[in-house]
């Protein structure tokens, strides 16, 4: 017998026991996950001062009630909220944090690693963003109500809704993404199994030893105050090298405010958690509440991200240089790509399991021009309300002999299928063409089949060939993967930039690619330029490849990745095999994508493009580089297409860890982009003195935290930007506006306050 029901709309509350199938198919519904999107895109509009509080709970309650429900206390035998409904309790208690900040966090903190200790059957973020719930199986000899308050002491005391017991209440089903862990058998089955209630299991996890109010030893304190730990490093170390990098422990006079810096840079690696916050900072003889204040006052500013002097901390304790929430590191003076997160999609997970970690992020990159080359009439809205098909080209540059070929294996399995039918294709037209030299040249020739659908092309292709298999693809795209870029230059033509002309249509939405030709036996058409490709070459042969276009469209269309360079001597890196149970595991997501038609909505995806653009947007303005700006507009829509393929082969389905992903593959483009290009594009357009390939720097990081117009100019003109009064005024002007800096004499401005600490970097 089901111990719980779920309902289509709490409108029309007509419920069905729930299974563990049900139960997800609901959670993974695109209705869901609209909803979900749409209600964390109202929570913005408040946030930014778009809806008043009375508007945002209005709009807000009208989006919920499209929602699908589940009844967590009960289940119905005769029909939801019925006077003869005949519910039978389901021994189950669910806590409502609606309005809980920091609830992932708590999870993560007190739950974690105990679920099936405490009973716990889910834990999910609400459908609104702004809390959580938690449903469990109500320990033995406590009610539902003691239950409640026993879990919210397992969590820190944390408050909830306290009137949520009733059985008929019903909880909105979360989409998938926002389900951070599900025990089916526990949730869904049919056996009540209730929690033995120990002394233990009743305390709150503790994760630090916090030292008594009255004690001054610092130095006691710091090492007692956590075992936490940020990516492996514990939160103690991290502070202990923070002083050392910054003028030592505080002295009587200026306890507060070192306190207080080391507060608002903690916070960006702490997510800005308070309860995390207090637990971490060492109290240096304060108060509880003398603390909190000092805490309470770092995390009132927007989080701006992780500062320089934290990132430097960081690289110290590890040994090793590494990007942090998107920023680009320094090691021995030279910039260093971003580096890819631990935590991958399944699909690139799969892709890059066999390939040596030096490879990964090149891989990581040249994979997806393969993928999208699956779709078939699918396409995605952008922001800017335009329609895009996945248009994905890469180029892979990388000096001689570091290892190229590590992109092949991937590629060759995701094509293989679209190979084994372009085989069978090549047939019929390998016979059309003997019948037609066995008809002779006078006589009537044989009709062209149809249906001669040939995706991969060879890498010497001509244009009438080119011309002629995307012109048969009946909407499909075509696919070359090039060893070398300069093979391109058979399509280069009388002008010799057609096939730089190719690849801007190719990236172009609808655009057209063909010829006309008067003689009978020419190829005639003008298709639309379905064409994803893979390139290779070394950094040197790609600067030069495409010197004569610097500004003229190919680059910013075009992904680019990187490999490294090793260190002479090293070892050989070894490949895992590519065998059958890797092409098993691959399969479902190729289905995936083979099976997709039409427009496709991804919400997920469209917002974190909005964000990328306002990340892009915000380091434009601080290092005030237009070659980076520009570059950046194109290089969100290919990271975009990028989500939005994952989004498909994982069967329309969300992965939190896309977003991480999908960022990091956009800085990584960027990076290379203005690492082999960056330099040549801005002498192209002003002609000027340059600074290096460096990437671009934040200039407001470059200023002191006072700074004049004079400051500014300077710092320009170090920078090869112009240096007029003009210039560094309007830059200013920005600045300002954005709240990065303030007015504090008539002739001087001071940084706002987590800039004064270092925020930014290059990229």
């Amino acid at each position: 017998m089901a111990r719980i029901d779920i309902g289509q709309n709490i409108m029309k509350p007509q419920v069905v026991p729930a299974t563990a199938e049900g139960f997800l198919q609901a959670a993974d519904d695109r209705k869901t996950g609209r909803i979900c999107a749409e209600l964390a895109d109202l929570l913005e509009q408040k946030q930014r001062g778009e809806l008043t509080e009375d508007e945002y709970g209005e709009a807000k309650n009208k989006k919920k009630r499209g929602c699908r429900f589940y009844t967590p206390h009960a289940h119905f035998n005769n029909g939801y909220k019925r006077s003869d409904g005949d519910p039978v309790d389901s021994g189950k208690a669910v806590i409502d944090m609606d309005g809980c900040e920091d609830f992932a966090q708590r999870y993560e903190q007190y739950l974690k690693g105990r679920e099936k200790e405490l009973g716990i059957n889910m834990v999910n973020i609400s459908v609104s963003s702004t809390g959580g719930h938690v449903l469990f199986d109500i320990p033995e000899g406590l009610s539902r109500e003691e239950a409640q308050q026993w879990m919210s002491h397992i969590m820190g005391d944390v408050a909830y809704d306290k009137a949520v017991h009733d059985l008929e209440r019903a909880i909105y089903i979360p989409c998938r993404e926002y389900i951070l862990y599900i025990d089916e058998e526990l949730m869904f089955g049919d056996e009540l199994h209730p929690t033995v209630v120990t002394i233990e299991s009743q305390e709150p996890r503790v994760e630090s030893q916090e030292p008594t109010a009255d004690t001054n030893d610092s130095s006691t304190c710091l090492l007692t105050t956590c075992k936490l730990s940020f990516r492996g490093t514990p939160y103690s170390e991290i502070i202990k090298e923070w002083w050392q990098r910054n003028g030592g422990e505080p002295q009587e006079g200026e306890r507060n405010v070192k306190l207080y810096q080391l507060a608002v840079n903690l916070r960006a690696i702490c997510d800005n958690n308070r309860t995390l916050l207090m637990q971490i900072m060492p109290r240096m003889g304060l108060s509880e509440q003398e603390l909190k204040s000092i805490v309470d006052s770092a995390c009132k500013e927007t989080p701006k991200g992780i500062s320089k002097t934290m990132r430097e901390t960081l690289t110290a304790l590890n040994g090793e240089c590494s990007m942090v929430n998107g920023q680009w590191s320094m090691e021995n003076g030279e910039a260093q790509p971003p580096t890819m997160p631990e935590k991958l999609p399944k699909l690139v997970q799969l892709l890059v399991s066999k390939t040596p970690g030096m490879y990964k992020p090149a891989v990581a990159h040249a994979v997806f021009p393969a993928l999208a080359t699956h779709l078939c009439g699918v396409r995605f809205t952008y922001t800017d309300n335009v329609e895009h098909e996945a248009t994905l080209m890469n180029v892979l540059m990388a000096g001689t002999g570091a290892g190229k070929g590590c992109i092949d294996e991937p590629i060759r399995h995701i094509m293989a299928d679209i190979k084994r039918r372009d085989k069978e294709n090549e047939e019929r037209e390998k016979e059309w063409k003997k019948d037609c030299q066995k008809k002779g040249a006078n006589k009537d020739k044989m009709v062209r089949p149809e249906g001669l659908v040939i995706q991969i092309i060879d890498p010497d292709m001509t244009k009438p060939a080119l011309v002629t298999r995307m012109d048969e693809a009946e909407g499909h795209f075509v696919y070359v993967k090039l060893n070398e870029l300069d093979l391109f230059e058979q399509l280069k033509g009388q002008t010799g930039k057609q096939h730089f002309q190719l690849m801007c249509l190719a990236f172009d939405p609808g655009a057209e690619y063909g010829q006309t030709r008067v003689g009978t036996q020419s190829v005639t058409a003008r298709p639309v330029c379905r064409f994803n490709w893979n390139a290779c070459t070394t950094i040197l042969k790609g600067r030069r490849f495409f010197s004569r276009v610097l500004t003229d469209g190919p680059i910013s269309r075009i992904n680019f990745c990187t490999i490294p360079e090793q260190e002479i001597g090293g070892e050989q890196p070894i490949y895992g095999c590519y065998d059958l149970e890797f092409d098993e595991a691959l399969k479902p997501y190729i289905d995936n994508l083979v099976g997709a038609r039409g427009l496709t909505d991804c919400p997920k995806a469209y917002r974190l493009a909005r964000k990328l653009q306002d990340e892009c947007a915000e380091f434009a303005r601080l290092s005030q580089n237009e070659v980076y700006w520009n570059l950046s507009h194109r290089a969100c829509v290919i990271a975009w297409l990028k989500a939005c393929v994952l989004y498909v082969a994982n069967g329309c389905k969300w992965e939190r860890c896309i977003e991480d992903f999908v960022r990091w593959s956009l800085n990584y483009d960027l990076w290379c982009k203005m690492r082999f290009f960056g330099e040549d594009i801005e002498k192209a357009n002003s002609g000027s003195e340059l600074t290096g390939r460096r990437g671009p720097k934040n200039l407001l990081e470059l200023l002191p935290d006072e700074f004049t117009l004079e400051d500014a100019k300077r710092v320009r003109r170090q920078q090869g930007l112009s240096a007029s009064d003009k210039d560094a005024a309007h830059m200013i002007r920005t600045w300002k506006g954005r709240g990065y800096c303030a007015q504090s004499t008539e002739h001087s401005f001071i940084k706002s306050g987590i800039y004064a600490n270092g925020k930014g970097g290059e990229r």
